[in-house]
């Protein structure tokens, strides 16, 4: 009967006693360890494809994405959790927004995702006041939405008087910028919004 490490890692090696199989006893020393290393995979597709059936991942399983660059962890609640900073994603600009400064984007980084950068209109144009609407600044791809709304309060380049915008990044990805009443009445309008904020996935 196979004997179990001294650890407890569930890594069993044959016994003198067993009738010998070499293909047996080694398939269950690899087996047993494969799943204990860090395991590598060109991309999150390419993982996913491989762990299915009974090499399903189990929790405390770490991998590393070629392509993605960065080491997950797969949690109790059977979702991978990012161990390193992925590599700065560009943010996806809706029509009509683009980058001001500080290079826009997102990434996630242990199990928060972070937001970076300043954004403008491409045409020249201010964030306005409206009671009709707000701003959409870009959406975010499914892996990195909220569960629910964030808000906060961003800085802005609006001249004398008002220095602040509302920001909304909701569960379908909409990152939202509410512009104050006063902006249009003082100043015409943004030139540039902030978008720099850190929020959890988990």
């Amino acid at each position: 009967m196979p004997k179990n490490d001294l650890w407890g890692q569930g890594v069993q090696y044959p016994a003198l006693s067993d009738v010998p199989d070499i293909e047996t006893a080694l398939g269950g020393i690899v087996n047993g360890i494969v799943g204990r290393t860090v395991m590598r995979f060109a991309n999150a597709n390419a993982r996913a494809a491989a762990l299915t059936g009974s090499s399903a991942p189990v929790p405390g399983m770490i991998t590393y994405l070629l392509a993605e660059d960065r080491y997950d962890v797969r949690m109790a609640n059977n979702t991978w959790q990012t161990l390193t900073p992925g590599p700065w994603q560009v943010l996806p600009f809706a029509s009509g927004i683009g980058a001001d400064g500080g290079s826009p984007g997102y990434r996630s980084v242990n199990g928060d995702v972070q937001l970076r950068g300043r954004v403008n209109r491409t045409n020249g144009g201010r964030f306005t006041y409206s009671n009709a609407a707000d701003w959409l600044l870009a959406t975010l791809p499914t892996a990195v939405r909220p569960s629910s709304t964030e808000y906060w309060t961003q800085a802005v380049e609006i001249g004398a008087g008002t220095y602040y915008c509302r920001l909304e990044l909701r569960s379908d990805g909409s990152l939202i910028a509410r512009i104050p009443p006063e902006a249009d009445g003082t100043t015409g309008g943004l030139h540039w919004i902030s978008i720099a904020w850190r929020y959890s996935l988990v």
